[in-house]
This record gives C-alpha cells, sequence and structure tokens, in this order.
C-alpha cells in the first residue's frame, strides 16, 4: 500500500444549485446566429462545412437545459475517488482507484483538449478491476491538466508540457508510485512523450494515440497508407487547424466568449467531437449526448474555456525535437484521428516501439466512441510494454 501523505486531500465536486439554475437562464436566453448556408445539405461531413449547424445546437441546448443532469455526472466522480494536492505551487485535482489486485500496475491517464477527466469515467473501473481475472490491473491516476476542470489556472506562464511531466512524477510519487506505466491522447499524448523521454527511471513504458515525430523528416520510403497519413495530418494543420493557431497566439481573447456564453461553449467543443470522430454526420452517432455535456459542463462550471485554450499558448510547437523515448512504447493510431505518424517516423523518437496497432475504427475520442475497444487495446499495449520492460509474463 502506498503511504498516505498528508497533502494529498479528498474533494468532492459540488456545484451549487444558483450555478445551475444560472446555466439553465443563461442557454433559455441565448442569442442564435441565422442558420448556415449549407442548410439542406444531405447528412454527412458537408452538412458541417461551416461547424456545428443551428439545428443541431438547437437541440442538444434544449436537452441541456431540460434533461441532462449534473448530479450524477457529480455522483461517477465521487464513486471513482477525487483528490487534490498542491504540486509546485499550483493545486492540482485528479481521480485515483487503487485496484483490489495486488499485482496491479500504477498507470497515470492523461487528457487533452477539448477534453478532460471526463473522457475516462466510463473506463477507470474496468482498468482497475477487470471482469476477466486474467486480464491485467491498474491503480488508475487520470489528472486535470493545470487550467482544466478542479486543477488551479496558473497565474503566471510557464506551465507547458514539460512542467505538467515533471509535475506528474511528483503526483504519482506522492501517492506512493515511484514507477508508473503512462498513456495520453491530444495534449495527453505529448506528455506521455516528454514523460517517457525525461524521466525513464520512473516511467516503465508508454502508451500513446498521439505519436509524435521530429520535425523535417521524408516522406522517402513511406508505404502509400503511411504517405496518405503524412499527407492528411499536413492538410489538417495547414486548412483545419484555425482553432489551434487561436488559442497558441489569443487565448484570452477567445476565453471571454467561452466562459461567459455556455451556447458559444458549447458550439466550440461540440465542432471538435462532430469533425475529429469517426462519424459520418453527427459525433451521437458514437457518443452519447450526456458524455459530450459532461465534459462541456466540467468546463463552464469551472469557468476554464480561457485557462484550459493556455495550453496551447504554453506548448504548441514546443515539443523538443531532439526528445528521444527510450523506454518501452506502444502506438495506437485511429483511422479517424487528426494526426497519423507513419511508423518509421515514429521510430525516429520513439526507440522501442513494442507494439503498433491500426484499428479499423475510432477517432480522437476512443475511451468515449468505442470504449471497450479502447480498454482492450490499452491493456493490451501496456502489457507489451510491461513484458519488453521485464515486469509482465
Amino acid at each position: 500500500m502506498p503511504r498516505p501523505i498528508s497533502d494529498v486531500h479528498a474533494f468532492e465536486a459540488r456545484a451549487t444549485d444558483a450555478d445551475l439554475d444560472e446555466l439553465r437562464a443563461r442557454l433559455a436566453a441565448a442569442r442564435l446566429p441565422e442558420a448556415e448556408t449549407v442548410l439542406g445539405a444531405a447528412p454527412g461531413p458537408g452538412r458541417w462545412g461551416q461547424g456545428v449547424p443551428l439545428a443541431d445546437l438547437v437541440e442538444v441546448v434544449d436537452y441541456w437545459r431540460t434533461g441532462y443532469d449534473w448530479r450524477s455526472f457529480e455522483e461517477r466522480l465521487d464513486r471513482i475517488g477525487q483528490f487534490r494536492t498542491t504540486v509546485d505551487g499550483l493545486g492540482i485535482h485528479f481521480l485515483h482507484r487503487r485496484s483490489a489486485r495486488a499485482d496491479a500496475t500504477p498507470l497515470l491517464l492523461t487528457h487533452g483538449w477539448p477534453g478532460s477527466v471526463a473522457e475516462f469515467v466510463d473506463v477507470v473501473e474496468e482498468l482497475a478491476d477487470p471482469a476477466d481475472a486474467d486480464a491485467p490491473a491498474f491503480h488508475v491516476v487520470a489528472p486535470s491538466l493545470p487550467g482544466f476542470g478542479y486543477s488551479d489556472k496558473p497565474a503566471t506562464t510557464g506551465w507547458g508540457t514539460e512542467r505538467i511531466a515533471a509535475a506528474w512524477v511528483e503526483l504519482m510519487g506522492r501517492l506512493g508510485y515511484d514507477r508508473f506505466a503512462a498513456h495520453g491522447g491530444d495534449w495527453g499524448g505529448v506528455v506521455t512523450t516528454v514523460l517517457g523521454g525525461r524521466f525513464p527511471e520512473h516511467v516503465l513504458g508508454i502508451h500513446s494515440t498521439l505519436a509524435q515525430a521530429p520535425p523535417g523528416l521524408s516522406m522517402d520510403g513511406l508505404t502509400a497508407d503511411e504517405r496518405r497519413w503524412a499527407e492528411e495530418t499536413r492538410r489538417f494543420w495547414r486548412h483545419r487547424a484555425a482553432y489551434a493557431k487561436q488559442q497558441a497566439t489569443r487565448p484570452q481573447t477567445t476565453g471571454y466568449a467561452l466562459v461567459d456564453s455556455p451556447v458559444g461553449l458549447l458550439a466550440w467543443i461540440l465542432d471538435k467531437f462532430a469533425e475529429w470522430s469517426d462519424t459520418e454526420d453527427s459525433p451521437f452517432e458514437t457518443i452519447s449526448r450526456d458524455r459530450v455535456l459532461d465534459d462541456v459542463t466540467l468546463y463552464w462550471l469551472t469557468r476554464t474555456g480561457a485557462s484550459a485554450a493556455r495550453i496551447y499558448y504554453e506548448s504548441h510547437d514546443s515539443l523538443d525535437p531532439e526528445l528521444r523515448v527510450d523506454v518501452p512504447a506502444a502506438i495506437t493510431v485511429y483511422p479517424r484521428d487528426i494526426e497519423k505518424c507513419p511508423r518509421p517516423w515514429a521510430q525516429e523518437r520513439y526507440r522501442q516501439i513494442v507494439r503498433w496497432n491500426a484499428p479499423g475504427r475510432g477517432g480522437h475520442f476512443p475511451s468515449l466512441e468505442v470504449p471497450g475497444y479502447f480498454v482492450r487495446d490499452l491493456r493490451e499495449g501496456l502489457a507489451a510494454v510491461l513484458v519488453a520492460g521485464g515486469l509482465g509474463g
């Protein structure tokens, strides 16, 4: 058992009734624009060509105001176990679910943007105490990134991915986990790469859905599929990443709208769930409205629209091009994710890839889109990582 640390305190998520009443009032009084001029387009990606269609937004706003139950989500967080502690001068919120299994491995899960710990709520229990006794088990720790959710908002610059990774090592050590495995996607994938590269004495190995190749690599020698991946990723950053440039350069300006308008916040985030999920039209083909609204409401109640966006200001294009990851790594590339790194490029940074997986389904939010598959893939990837590190059997 880890030694209890006095600096770690239990935490409960409790929005006031007044906050929830205000949210519903703002939703009822929302001023909406006219419909998009692609109105009438057939269902499919083209219908979202100018962003979230008005009819879809109106439907979700109505459900958010009249049907969605935030208290249920609060209860789910509490059942997993919520805590806070101060690391490097900043209050950090995290979920912590210890496994009942004596052979469990500590596992750190790091989310990204526009995600939150809400991404992991549906998978924590199965990772900690799997129904299959032969499946690996994990002591799961899922922190809220600085400026996200119930973690504190940094008051100064400097909280980029390198500092976050160092804080996560301190956090895990404080919980009694001196060595641990790590997983992440989106910004969580960048943090996980930094963890594996900078702290090999603490990180047993990593699993990531976001491989980050060093810059400037040639397409010579890539297969046709690998070239297609590289070209799709390049097109994304050239033509579909205005949100990232805005948040990397003017997060404060965007933040006024995101903190003041729940409908604006919803549209800003829902747009990404739609575009980045493995669906043909609506994100709700694979992700329930409740799961999306868990995430959006967490941003709203904690007023983190601006502070969360600042991770782009702090870390956009900042990953050290010389950083190499020598600990065992498992990489999964989902087909509808926004960045897909060819394996030959990934191998230039991750020097010991022990499992490479490219499933047939799933997008940027696999723990929400395909949660059962996500858990199986994470287990298999980490099992390979642990065997490579001499810790599995």
